[in-house]
């Protein structure tokens, strides 16, 4: 893979998988572009490793849940080498909603990152990576669509949008603009999880472990190159949804 003069934005790009995805695509020479809401200190050190890699990078901050800042978020990264090739929308919102507790700030909270975010960086994406050749859109699903989780109601709801929106988008933008998704598993647990917890994740998965941020860096880095490919969710979970089944 060589993304030698592609310019990628990566949304929540500073910490966790965010930061894993960003620096991979340095390694391969893109330039990047870390969005960021409140990590600043995060998202200068992970713009510092870039540039360690021989590669640039620029830092843009914003709240994905305000359209106005949204559509500069995009214009700004844009801005900052003349163009736009990759939207990576990495972004997202995760909380226990029990049933008869979920407030009405926890689900706009929930749809305006994930659903709300994600559609309108990739609409305003779609305008730059139409000045030049395309690009490429990446969107994270949850396999939790796919087995439900109690508790998670509103959450799994958004995500099951994200999916329906990356097949939409796919039909709209193609042909110029590739969009697919990943569906993530037991790749990266929340921080602060036990070992005890860790170890039940893992033996719930096909594979019987966890996957790691290079997992998810290697599915998205498939998705962005794999040029015959659009309208698709890949599924990188171990075989998390199999199991017991």
């Amino acid at each position: 893979m060589n993304l030698e003069g592609k310019v990628a934005l990566v949304t929540a790009g500073a910490r966790r998988l965010g930061r894993a995805v960003a620096l991979e695509l340095a390694k391969l020479g893109a330039r990047v572009v870390i969005h960021y809401h409140h990590s600043a200190e995060d998202a200068a050190a992970t713009a510092a490793d870039i540039e360690k890699l021989g590669s640039e990078a620029r830092l843009v901050q914003g709240d994905l849940s305000q359209l106005d800042q949204v559509e500069r978020i995009v214009s700004e990264a844009a801005a900052a080498w003349g163009r736009l090739d990759v939207l990576v929308n990495n972004a997202s919102a995760f909380f226990h909603t029990p049933l008869g507790t979920v407030t009405e700030a926890q689900w706009d909270r929930l749809f305006d990152v994930n659903v709300k975010g994600a559609f309108f960086c990739s609409q305003a994406a779609a305008v730059e990576m139409r000045r030049h050749e395309g690009g490429a859109i990446i969107n994270y699903v949850d396999t939790g669509i796919y087995i439900t989780w109690k508790g998670y109601t509103p959450y799994l709801m958004s995500k099951a949008g994200v999916e329906q929106m990356t097949y939409g988008l796919a039909k709209e933008l193609a042909p110029e603009i590739r969009v697919n998704a990943v569906a993530l598993g037991p790749v990266l647990l929340p921080d602060g999880h036990s070992a005890a917890e860790a170890e039940a994740f893992a033996s719930r998965t096909l594979l019987k472990r966890l996957g790691g941020r290079e997992v998810l860096a290697e599915a998205v880095l498939y998705l962005i190159q794999a040029d015959f490919i659009t309208g698709v969710v890949l599924r990188v979970d171990g075989g998390q949804r199999w199991y017991g089944q």
